[in-house]
């Protein structure tokens, strides 16, 4: 497949590159800084400028792993969200548990981290949620995401099915890349919100 992974620079973006690579794919690196993409076919990719993103109608699937980084100004994850909707391509968009209709989810301490770590970030990225969703993307409600190995006992669950954890939950970046790469691969979810569960 040719799979457009936004923001690739970043780790798990990263993450995903190396992967898709490993599996056989084409990848198409969509970055803001080319220079810092890891792969030779990469595209500059600023979702703050309608001007400054790229065509898409020659991509299969598009998997965003953007986030919002120091320094962005609010807007950047909806302005991503907007940008992978008018291109009209399949995505598989990576959001966060904890936020918009998950905020109750991930258990009462897992909420209480979010509100206090995330914040004010919590609102937008419900918001881009709700554009990935309508245009037709699968939302991956990622928790804490961590260093470690491949899950053998990785899956993904509807959000409606998940049963609330007692403890806050965590995956490894390898184990969610997995999983992100696995729906890219055979668009089994389809439109919808989903949990990355190892």
């Amino acid at each position: 497949m040719r799979i457009a992974i936004l923001g690739a620079s970043g780790r798990t973006g990263g993450t995903l590159v190396d992967l898709a690579l490993d599996r056989g794919h084409e990848v198409v690196a969509l970055v803001r800084t080319p220079v810092r993409a890891t792969v030779p076919a990469s595209r500059q990719a600023d979702v703050t400028d309608p001007n400054g993103f790229p065509d898409l109608s020659d991509i299969d699937v598009v998997v965003s792993a953007i986030g919002i980084s120091k320094g962005d100004g609010p807007g950047a994850l909806t302005a991503g969200a907007r940008r992978l909707a008018a291109a009209g391509v399949r995505t598989v968009w990576l959001g966060a548990l904890g936020s918009g209709v998950s905020s109750r989810s991930g258990g009462l301490i897992y909420a209480g981290v979010m509100r206090m770590f995330v914040g004010s970030e919590l609102r937008e990225k419900a918001e881009a949620d709700e554009i990935a969703l309508k245009a037709g993307a699968t939302v991956f409600h990622a928790p804490d995401v961590t260093d470690g190995p491949l899950s053998s006992t990785r899956r993904v669950v509807p959000l409606a099915d998940l049963r609330r954890p007692l403890l806050p939950p965590r995956i490894s970046r390898i184990t969610l890349a997995s999983l992100l790469l696995d729906e890219a691969e055979s668009g089994k979810q389809g439109n919808g919100i989903v949990v990355p569960l190892a």
